[in-house]
């Protein structure tokens, strides 16, 4: 197990002293997000994006990688875990939180739950995401590598699309070994494997959702001609969101 905390403040160079009062004043204005992953790996992802996105929040992470193996063993959500995830909510807000976000889609029920329990707006990462789905077609692909992810991200699409008021048909699929390969290390068999099941679903709806933000690099690789219809990646619609509220 993994458990990473990192604290990014803004670096300023020693100037007066009435700069600096100014400085610190901008400091006291500015937004604290806190992030919380599943995997170390998303961490520069989301770096990224929230320095192009939100250059006025400051940021911090939160990682604990033993979650979604968690998972894996027991075969879903349980009851232990989803205390975990809120202990993670509760730390976040602690540490000075304006604002939570969630980026793994598998502890999705867990991190709605804790929500409840924290004082402060907790936000899934997929959410955005299945709201854009739902607003984008009547028929919606959803793909993952994983089916502890699969199913948590069609359940909030349905009930995304209740909330709208509008009916939908969900294509569901699993590619299966992707996941393994990419744990050993193997991108490359990940990747084509996640190409092939893109190509395949985008014949049958009119916008894919993927489940896990690790598979949005294959959509770079795929030819225009095999991009048939909006494929859509869970990190930028969030952080999209995100620079609507903070």
């Amino acid at each position: 197990m993994a458990i990473l905390l990192v604290f990014e403040f803004p670096v300023f160079e020693d100037e007066d002293e009435d700069e600096n009062e100014d400085d610190r004043r901008n400091i006291m204005k500015r937004k604290m997000l806190g992030l919380i992953h599943t995997s170390a790996t998303l961490v520069p992802v989301f770096a990224a994006l929230c320095k192009a996105k939100l250059p006025n929040v400051d940021v911090f992470n939160i990682v604990d990688d033993s979650l979604v193996k968690s998972i894996r063993e027991a075969g879903s959500l349980t009851a232990t875990i989803a205390r975990r995830v809120a202990g993670y909510l509760a730390s976040a807000e602690l540490a000075g939180a304006d604002y939570i976000l969630v980026t793994c889609s598998s502890i999705g029920a867990a991190v709605e739950a804790g929500a409840k329990l924290t004082g402060v707006p907790v936000l899934r990462v997929d959410q955005p995401m299945a709201d854009k789905a739902v607003a984008t077609g009547k028929k919606i692909g959803v793909i993952a590598t994983l089916s502890t992810t699969l199913e948590p991200t069609a359940d909030l699409i349905q009930r995304r699309a209740a909330v709208a008021g509008k009916k939908i048909e969900l294509a569901s699929k699993l590619v299966e070994g992707a996941f393994d390969a990419l744990m050993a290390g193997d991108g490359v068999t990940h990747d084509a494997k996640v190409a092939a099941a893109l190509k395949e679903l985008s014949r049958q709806v009119d916008v894919i959702v993927l489940a896990q933000a690790s598979m949005a690099r294959v959509v770079d690789s795929l030819s225009a001609g095999d991009k048939r219809v909006p494929i859509l990646a869970s990190p930028g619609l969030a952080v999209d969101y995100l620079a609507t509220v903070l």
